[in-house]
């Protein structure tokens, strides 16, 4: 993630301090490891997952990855979807490593993992359909959640507001 709009979202600080060191100790590796090096390396690491998944080994949406490299919480979880994809998970299997898996994780999967009568389940409503391309959970229109329903105009303001607490942080 270069300095681009998603910054806006993360406390002002951490812009300002911590993410600068980040991305320099980033940038001293990147200095050694050229541009081929880096791509093999990422072609390795997509072709970990696809041999892991197709061992059927579980995989949960989330990374593990710090702050300040190439991500910003929450912002991210779009990118990680489409990782999933790149490494040979459909885009119904990249959305359950968000959904059904983690209810599968916690042994919960009466509460969780699926929308139906008697479960609790927040719902992302969307203009574009994910299975056909896993970007589209970027096509956000509205959220319902704890029985709210949020619609574009209410997360826009939603975001101005965080990016308001974010710059003063």
């Amino acid at each position: 993630m270069a300095a681009g709009p998603d910054l806006a979202y993360a406390g002002h600080s951490w812009v300002a301090q911590r993410w600068p060191r980040a991305q320099l100790s980033i940038a001293k590796s990147m200095d050694t490891d050229p541009l081929p090096v880096r791509a093999r390396f990422v072609g390795h690491e997509l072709d970990l997952v696809r041999k892991l998944h197709a061992a059927q080994v579980g995989f949960l949406a989330g990374t593990d990855m710090p702050a300040g490299v190439d991500l910003v919480p929450g912002v991210s979880l779009h990118l990680e979807l489409q990782r999933f994809v790149a490494a040979g998970f459909t885009p119904l299997q990249a959305l359950q490593t968000a959904t059904l898996n983690p209810a599968r994780f916690y042994g919960r999967l009466q509460d969780f993992g699926s929308v139906q009568a008697g479960r609790l389940a927040d719902l992302v409503l969307l203009s574009a359909n994910p299975l056909a391309d896993i970007a589209n959970t970027q096509r956000i229109v509205g959220v319902l959640a704890d029985g709210q329903y949020l619609s574009r105009p209410d997360l826009d303001e939603l975001q101005r507001r965080l990016r308001q607490v974010a710059a003063s942080k």
